[in-house]
């Protein structure tokens, strides 16, 4: 028996190559796999030494060649594949063992590998009787079923050919975004093909609904920011709560950074039902409930600052969350939360980092297009109306308009005083929306901001957010009654700012 050993995660191999020299098995390798082989006192033999040809044009070719292919790929039932062996001195390979340098680390064209994915594809195409391996933490089940039977099953060579192929597809996948990437600068169109390559975080119990399978992945060969999240307390993660807290996590992380104010989002379905930004993380915490308690109750507290004690007293006072998620908790805090709510998952997390494309599923396709994100900034933005917001009016209008753009649409939010007393997400009507968010306010958004994700098509959107006491306006404009809207704010004494930027969220 014979294998091949060429890897680039060099994890375990010198204990894989004296395991395999112990079963009997001949080892062959190059560069520095076969120096770390050899630095372990293993015997092993040279590819150099198989072909007669050494590593040649900076070591771009090395195991393309017939002697290693034709000891890969025979099919050894097939009488004219032994016969093409014998006629050649070809000695079969039962074993290769290989994985692929990370692209996205260091992505040029040196570092596109043709001889790695050619011979794991080679190997994984002839799983019949080769055995082919990417994963170091496959090496054991191998092993073990070498010294047991002396031979690998079947069902290990399938699963280990499936997985060998996921690794060459996610490798070129890699290197297709990349080329991707280098064409599309500085152009709005999206590729001719996209390709997304996945690798499982986790499984999940189930998916939205207990009858529906589900699973956690990420992009193949590129960290998540939810591969550093530490959960410190509650009970295992699901599909929602994973959906909903990132959603959280987006928001809050949307809301300005930590040092110029405690901010915390409050999330339901994957809408926010309170959002306020203050001083210290309990007062943002307290005002954020106060939105909407009563939708508050399951829902997804993110906070942009760690937890102190006096939030956790906060938090200990209100109804339960399932997801409490922030970039880390004061002494004994955590402790305290999980004594309270023993099934509320607890989470650390890092900052979250944006992704370039969003990418949804339709029925049988997929929509593809650049992340949300918030282009038109505030000095871009106009007022066109007489009366000019003040500075506090100006404030309340820009985070109503942050919010605004995590908001299922159509989307009305009423802000004061750095918090989100009323919001309403995903109506038929624009109208209707601003009649929910002014229900959740009750009152208390008077003399502040009302924000709408899109322009308002007729003065009645306008005239609503006067009668919930908005004394600002923030909208995209753009419609063709424009003239109309800012003329009916003018006549209510509003101010009116145009941001030129719509932010749909469906």
């Amino acid at each position: 028996m014979r294998a091949l050993l060429s890897v680039y995660d060099k994890t375990g191999i010198a204990e894989l190559a004296a395991a395999l020299h112990e079963l009997g098995v001949d080892l062959v390798s190059s560069g520095g796999t076969a120096r770390v082989i050899a630095g372990a006192d293993i015997p092993v033999s040279d590819v150099a030494d198989l072909t007669g040809f050494p590593p040649m044009l900076g070591h771009r070719v090395v195991t393309l060649h017939p002697r290693i292919h034709g000891g890969i790929l025979a099919d050894r039932r097939d009488p004219d594949h032994l016969r093409d062996l014998e006629a050649h001195g070809l000695d079969l390979i039962d074993i290769v063992v290989g994985n692929l340098y990370p692209f996205t680390d260091d992505p040029s064209i040196d570092l596109i590998d043709i001889g790695g994915p050619t011979l794991l594809r080679a190997a994984a195409k002839n799983h019949e009787y080769v055995t082919v391996l990417v994963d170091p933490a496959d090496y054991p089940a191998m092993l073990d079923e070498l010294r047991r039977a002396g031979k690998t099953s079947a069902g290990l060579r399938q699963r280990l050919a499936r997985k060998a192929f996921a690794h060459t597809a996610s490798y070129d996948a890699q290197i297709a975004n990349w080329f991707t990437g280098n064409e599309a600068r500085g152009q709005r169109k999206e590729p001719a093909s996209y390709h997304l390559a996945l690798e499982k975080i986790q499984d999940l119990r189930y998916g939205e609904n207990p009858h529906q399978a589900g699973a956690h992945y990420r992009v193949a060969g590129t960290p998540s920011w939810w591969d550093e999240v530490t959960q410190l307390g509650g009970v295992p993660m699901s599909y929602l709560n994973i959906f909903d807290a990132d959603a959280a996590w987006a928001l809050v992380h949307d809301l300005g950074q930590p040092a110029d104010h405690a901010a915390c989002a409050i999330i339901k379905h994957a809408n926010p039902c309170g959002v306020a930004v203050a001083d210290t993380m309990a007062e943002a915490y307290s005002e954020a409930y106060a939105c909407d308690p009563r939708s508050a109750f399951g829902g997804i507290v993110a906070c942009n600052r760690p937890i102190d004690s006096a939030t956790a007293s906060e938090i200990e006072a209100a109804a339960q969350a399932d997801v409490i998620i922030a970039p880390g908790y004061g002494h004994g805090v955590v402790e305290r939360l999980v004594a309270k709510r023993k099934n509320t998952r607890i989470l650390k997390a890092p900052a979250p980092v944006p992704p370039t494309d969003s990418v949804r599923q339709l029925t049988d396709s997929f929509l593809v297009q650049r992340a949300h994100r918030f282009d038109a900034t505030p000095e871009h933005w106009e007022v066109v109306t007489d009366r000019r917001p003040s500075p506090e009016e100006r404030a309340d209008a820009e985070l109503a308009w942050r919010v605004c753009g995590h908001v299922s649409s159509n989307a009305i939010v009423l802000v004061r005083d750095g918090v989100a007393w009323g919001i309403g997400a995903g109506q038929q009507n624009r109208v209707e929306a601003g009649q929910l968010a002014t229900q959740k306010a009750d009152g208390r958004a008077k003399g502040g901001a009302c924000a709408s994700d899109a322009f308002f098509p007729f003065p009645d959107g306008l005239e609503a957010a006067a009668s919930a006491g908005a004394s600002v306006v923030i909208q995209p404009g753009g419609s063709v009654r424009d003239d109309e809207v800012i003329d009916a704010a003018n006549r209510l004494g509003l101010a009116m700012i145009f941001t030129g930027e719509r932010q749909f969220r469906h």
